[in-house]
Formats: structure tokens, sequence, C-alpha cells
């Protein structure tokens, strides 16, 4: 999952990215209302964390702008306004979601990952395909009932995988879904996260999930 954060305080963007990327997303941030709305524009993300209190551009307009843009995007308003009227300007302006500052670790990420899902079309929190079995909320995988330990970027693989079953991902769109655009598109990273995927899903098991498409790609299918 990719996710953009508009906060003009350094600290708390590069507080908030951390907790992200420590939960497995890729994150960009951008510091001003005018550069997150650019970035949301031409880039396709997952959700955005959107500060309200911004000098120049504040967030409701900058949520205002990308509504009338037709960006669809899912939109988390977090910001120290936390009034009833407060809340109310900015839904109305087109916010999927609200949190006050100061906020739990948790909520914040419950709130993204339930954002997160409504840009997939509102998938269900656990989800199994071809005897596979994730659940987004706990952050937990199974295969034929036996649970499989994974890193946080492991976990976003095989849920990008999975809601994409029986598709090609190219390299492209792995990187554009699950590292921020400072993603080096020559490295060998994607290669070796689904090696180490295919170590933990496949190899123990009769039947290979993840298969290589030569000169496209990668597909999650039970069948060759």
């Amino acid at each position: 999952m990719h996710i953009l954060i508009i906060e003009d305080d350094p600290k708390i963007a590069a507080m908030v990215a951390r907790l992200l990327k420590g939960a497995g997303y890729a994150v960009d941030t951008a510091l001003d209302g005018k550069d997150g709305e650019r970035l949301a524009r031409v880039n396709t993300f997952d959700a955005i964390v959107l500060d309200i209190m911004m000098p120049g551009q504040d967030g409701l307009a900058t949520c205002a702008h990308l509504r009338t843009a037709g960006v669809l995007t899912p939109i988390l308003m977090l910001t120290a306004l936390g009034g009833v009227d407060d809340r109310i300007a900015g839904l109305d302006t087109g916010a999927d979601d609200y949190l006050a500052k100061p906020f739990h670790s948790g909520e914040l990420l419950a709130r993204v990952r339930s954002l997160a899902r409504r840009r997939s079309e509102v998938r269900a929190a656990v989800v199994e395909k071809f005897g596979v079995r994730i659940d987004a909320s706990a952050r937990k995988a199974w295969r034929d009932g036996r649970e499989i330990a994974l890193s946080a970027k492991e976990f976003a693989l095989l849920e990008l995988f999975i809601m994409n079953a029986g598709r090609v991902l190219t390299r492209g769109s792995i990187s554009e879904h699950l590292w921020d655009m400072n993603f080096d598109p020559r490295s060998n990273v994607i290669e070796s996260f689904v090696k180490f995927l295919r170590q933990k899903i496949d190899r123990p098991f009769p039947t290979p999930l993840i298969h290589t498409v030569r000169g496209a790609g990668y597909r999650f299918d039970d069948q060759p």
C-alpha cells in the first residue's frame, strides 16, 4: 500500500512516516498543501493523511481542490482541531475520516488500513485465496491452516498478490504500491522479497502459487 502524508511539521511528518513504514506501507511526504496536491494529482496512492493547519494552502483547501479535480483517494484528516465544527468542515470538503492530535499510533494505523481497503473497492479484512488466508487487521497469514510468520513488507507483498490473484503484476505496479517514489527501479529489492515470500509460502507446500512470468512480472495462482 502507498500512502501520502501532507503535514507541514517535519517532526510529525517523520513520526507518522516511520509508523506507517514500520507497518509495511510505502510512504511519500509533502510538507505543504500545494506540493501535496501536486503529488496526489500525478501519483496513485491508496490513502492520504492530510493535516488541516498548514500555512499557505491549508488542508481544507487541498482536500477541496483534489475532490474538484476528480481525485478520489481516501483522505484521513489529521489535525489538532478536534471540535465538532472542525470535523464537520473537514468531512464536508470531501475527507473520509478525521483523527485529532494527539492520537494513539494503533488507532492511526487502523484508520489508514480501513481507508486503504476502500481504495480497493471495500474488501474484507480477512481474505482467502488458494488456501492462503490473510487477516489485514491482525497482519497475520496462514496457508492450509498453518500460520506463517512474515515481515511487514512480506505481508504487504502477499496481500497485493492475493488481491490481484490470477493477474500479472509488473515490477512497476509492485513498486508503486509497496515502495515510495525514491525506489530505484534498477535494484533487485523486489526480486529479493519475492524470493523470501516464496521460501515461506511455496517451499513447504506441494503447489507453488507465486509464478514468474518471463518478461512481464509475477502472478499469484494455483495454476502453472
